[in-house]
């Protein structure tokens, strides 16, 4: 979404803030530390407390754990909106259960996972992140140049907007989704100024306008995302990844990696956490399964607990499998 974006790598999406503009429907709770996986109290269910990350395809992976926990191991699930950075304190501290999508943040591994040993490895989620600079297609057969940035600066004066100040605009989303994109354009020495839109949300209806008025754009983007079936994006060809060279914030000057997403459990959770703690574990599923539930929610407007229902309904296989 933060996104250079593995276990080994600088962090780049944290501290997001709440996109309601993509309609987050999952309960927010003012919930206390969650009980992890014991009795809350006489006549009450067992309950756990998940994070809901601001971006849809987190919100997905949530939903659907969250549906599956309550019908079929009836346990209750409260979800807590939550920056990444704040999130790993807080599943140190018990406070929620589970991450069940994280790109990458390796100062809390090594404090948390590692020092600590508060915090333990839930497993892949299954789904391949990537972050990286994408033009419009129809912009770049018209130019092939601009797939390649070394050519962006020639077309910088296609890409200005009234809040780029002269130079080609970058569009990014979040003000707090850590990017490397600044350090990169000044090592490129590219004629380009980032331009936040404020949220996903806010980027998405950005990229729409754009692209149904056929304008040139270059955006920060990353997949999986649902909106990459509607709009079709080219990337820009930074200079190729290699191990380390993104260990400088400051010196950056490459291409984003390829970053398997990881689950992250408390602790004690993951060892007392009984059925639910089992059941996060084995929740494992494709891009295009997250894709699927986050264009229910965002395109066809239901809601989170619609938009599982229906995907787990099609998909018992699945769900057997991670229940097995």
């Amino acid at each position: 979404m933060l996104h250079t974006h593995n276990r080994q790598r600088r962090v780049l999406r944290t501290s997001l803030t709440l996109i309601a503009g993509l309609g987050l429907t999952v309960a927010v709770t003012g919930c206390g530390a969650a009980d992890t996986g014991k009795s809350s109290g006489a006549g009450s269910t067992d309950s756990l407390t998940l994070t809901v990350p601001s971006w849809v395809g987190a919100e997905a992976n949530v939903a659907v754990a969250k549906y599956v926990l309550e019908t079929e191991l009836d346990y209750k699930v409260n979800t807590k909106q939550m920056g990444e950075v704040i999130a790993w304190d807080a599943l140190s501290k018990g406070t929620i259960d589970a991450v069940l999508e994280d790109w990458g943040h390796p100062e809390q591994e090594a404090q948390y996972v590692t020092k600590q040993k508060t915090v333990v490895s839930g497993g892949d989620l299954g789904v391949t992140g990537h972050i990286g600079w994408f033009v419009p297609k129809y912009w770049a057969d018209a130019n092939p140049e601009v797939t390649t940035y070394k050519g962006l600066n020639k077309y910088a004066d296609q890409l200005k907007t009234s809040e780029s100040g002269g130079k080609g605009q970058l569009l990014e989303g979040s003000p707090d989704y850590v990017t490397f994109d600044d350090a990169i354009i000044g090592n490129l020495d590219l004629d380009l100024k980032t331009v936040y839109a404020g949220s996903e949300a806010a980027q998405i209806t950005q990229i729409q306008q754009n692209y149904k008025a056929k304008k040139p754009f270059l955006t920060y983007w990353w997949t999986p995302q649902w909106l990459n079936a509607q709009v079709d994006l080219v990337e820009v060809k930074l200079p190729e990844y290699k191990e380390g060279c993104d260990a400088d914030p400051k010196k950056v000057a490459c291409a984003y990696p390829n970053t398997p997403l990881q689950k992250w459990l408390n602790a004690d959770f993951a060892k007392d956490g009984g059925k639910a703690a089992a059941f996060l574990k084995a929740f494992k599923w494709t891009a295009e399964d997250q894709n699927e539930v986050a264009k229910m929610i965002t395109q066809d407007k239901l809601s989170a607990d619609e938009a599982a229902k229906k995907w787990v309904e099609a998909n018992p296989d699945a769900v057997k499998g991670w229940l097995a």
